[in-house]
């Protein structure tokens, strides 16, 4: 049972002072004003779910709400995340900032950056988050915070102009540019191809440049901003395959594809146990339209892939057919002695073998070309804007706006 000791390493207030420690370290928290915010709100008032040691954890979300199938319909993102997106925001004193996605913690740190005169209102579609959120912040000291209920693809067009937009829920769109005042900066995690980069969107002009983008993993946005991917749960829903956009996928003929033969290409390409690749995923999703991700079930696990990563591992699919990055065995550099694992993949299906050779040229193209090169820019323009597709690159188109991803 927690001490109301302060000095106590169980005490809310010794977990919070040591997430702050840590969240510096890491180089999450790069300011004293938001050092000074994170060390001042009660986290665990706004959790109380989790265990107050749960609540503190740098790396971890807190899932606050569920539906009847067991997905997260709400959470409370993880420290190091909301303070990357708070560093990325700039909040200053008197400010108006918009949240979408509500849940009160998050608010509160906004309500102390910037201070009294600012203004904070806070938008989500469920009446269950927004009452908690409600009750949290009056609680916790922050009752001027504004919580409404809505959808946030409409519910803040009379409120704004807003000097800070920051999203905390995973958007695949982004509707709320006239929402942002001259100087004005959006803090989206936007998704796009089955994959969500937090970008830091500034006006350019007619469009928005999408700065920092970070990857990231949010709930998906409901309501009317919510988008259907196609998905197919294989191996007793062990298995999963997601692709944004093309035809449906045939779930029957995927399944037999995974029982069946099995193509592996390897590539001579290999990562360090700490290398960041995930310039590897957007160098090819930039180059197909068949670019998908591949996961095993978080809770249950399955022996029956090897993807390279936990989360979202490139893959290539089509309706029958697919094949997803592996990565081989640990072996060590003869003469650092550094632990390295090579990246190959795996295919299925009649079209596995021609979907594994592309993704493995791909790697290889990635690794000789790209790798060591600046990560590509990112545009956001209106829907109807004339826009020119990049040498090299991909347009993604959405309902309100296009994503643009350059690599030059």
């Amino acid at each position: 049972m927690p001490s109301d000791n302060p000095s106590s390493v169980e005490s809310p207030e010794f977990l919070r002072d040591a997430m702050v420690a840590e969240l510096r370290e890491r180089g999450a928290i790069r300011s004293s004003e938001i050092a000074a915010a994170f060390a001042k709100v009660p986290r665990e008032k706004f959790a109380p779910e989790a265990p107050v040691s749960a609540a503190y954890s740098t790396r971890d979300t807190v899932v606050t709400r569920r539906n009847a199938d067991g997905k997260a319909t709400s959470s409370i993102s993880a420290p190091w995340l909301q303070a990357e997106m708070l560093e990325a925001a700039r909040l200053q004193h008197g400010m108006r900032v918009l949240e979408i996605g509500s849940g009160g913690y998050n608010a509160a740190l906004i309500a102390e950056l910037v201070g009294p005169d600012g203004l904070v209102i806070s938008v989500d579609i469920d009446p269950f988050v927004t009452d908690r959120a409600t009750r949290f912040l009056a609680e916790s000291g922050y009752p001027q915070v504004k919580v409404v209920l809505g959808d946030a693809e409409h519910a803040a067009d009379e409120l704004g102009p807003f000097d800070v937009i920051l999203v905390t829920i995973g958007a695949w769109d982004c509707p709320w540019g006239h929402l942002l005042a001259p100087g004005g900066r959006m803090i989206v995690p936007l998704r796009f191809c089955g994959l969500t980069r937090s970008f830091t969107f500034v006006r350019d002009g007619d469009h928005f440049a999408g700065l920092d983008p970070t990857v990231c993993g949010f709930i998906p946005i409901q309501g009317a901003g919510a988008h259907q991917e196609h998905v197919a749960a294989l191996a007793g829903g062990t298995v999963n395959l997601l692709i944004d956009a093309g035809p449906d996928l045939d779930t029957a003929a995927l399944d037999r594809a995974l029982d069946g033969d099995r193509t592996e290409r390897w590539t001579g390409v290999t990562v360090g146990h700490n290398d960041p690749f995930d310039t590897l995923h957007l160098w090819v999703a930039a180059q197909t339209e068949t670019f998908g991700v591949i996961w095993a079930d978080p809770q249950r696990g399955s022996d029956r892939i090897e993807p390279a990563m936990r989360w979202f591992t490139p893959a290539l699919i089509t309706p029958d057919s697919f094949a997803y990055l592996t990565m081989g065995p640990e072996r060590r550099d003869g003469e650092s002695g550094e632990r390295r694992y090579e990246l190959g993949v795996h295919g299925y299906g009649k079209h596995g073998d021609a979907l594994a050779r592309q993704l493995a040229d791909e790697v290889v193209t990635w690794d000789r070309d790209w790798r060591q090169h600046p990560d590509p820019d990112f545009t956001l323009h209106p829907i109807d804007a004339t826009v020119p597709a990049p040498a090299i690159g991909r347009v993604f188109p959405k309902r309100h706006t296009q994503l643009v991803m350059a690599w030059t």
